[in-house]
């Protein structure tokens, strides 16, 4: 097993935590929301410099050579990074804890917030069938992790994973 493997699905169970967290502002807190998001947000950008060799090889191939789940998985994460910018950008934007504890003060606007919402709820749509796209990476990643000690002999493609 790899040490990107096994740093990705580290790295993803902790950004799955987060997620979690921070769906529910209420649950947390709205300062652990914020921060908690930012600290995903740097997360996530980890995440893509491990997959960055997928990337490329992906974008390369995908009018030519690419598989359909490539092409699938491909358009899959776009749509998720999109979102997730759209999450980032309008809670930095309603921010009310993290942005005024950097001196950062912002008007109030509900365009802002709808937006944050609308697209909060899309991102679990999307995560829901990222998630499903990549079940067979994270169950033998997680057994070898995890289950094994890393010596399973298991067939999956890991290189799937972006």
């Amino acid at each position: 097993m790899s040490n990107s493997n096994r740093t990705k699905l580290l790295l993803d169970i902790a950004l799955f935590v987060a997620f979690l967290i921070t769906m529910d502002p209420r649950f947390s807190g709205l300062a652990i929301h914020e921060w908690l998001s930012i600290a995903a947000a740097a997360t996530v950008i980890v995440h893509l410099l491990l997959s960055w060799s997928w990337i490329v090889n992906v974008t390369r191939r995908f009018f030519a050579k690419a598989t359909n789940g490539a092409r699938v998985n491909y358009v899959l994460n776009w749509l998720l990074f999109i979102d997730g910018i759209l999450i980032m950008l309008s809670g930095i934007m309603i921010s009310e804890s993290a942005m005024p504890a950097l001196g950062i003060v912002l008007p109030m606007n509900f365009a802002w917030r709808r937006l944050h919402d609308m697209s909060a709820n899309l991102s679990l749509l999307i995560m829901g069938v990222h998630l499903a796209m990549h079940w067979t990476w994270i169950v033998t990643t997680f057994k070898r992790v995890f289950l094994s000690g890393g010596k399973t002999q298991q067939t999956a493609m890991i290189a799937e994973e972006a």
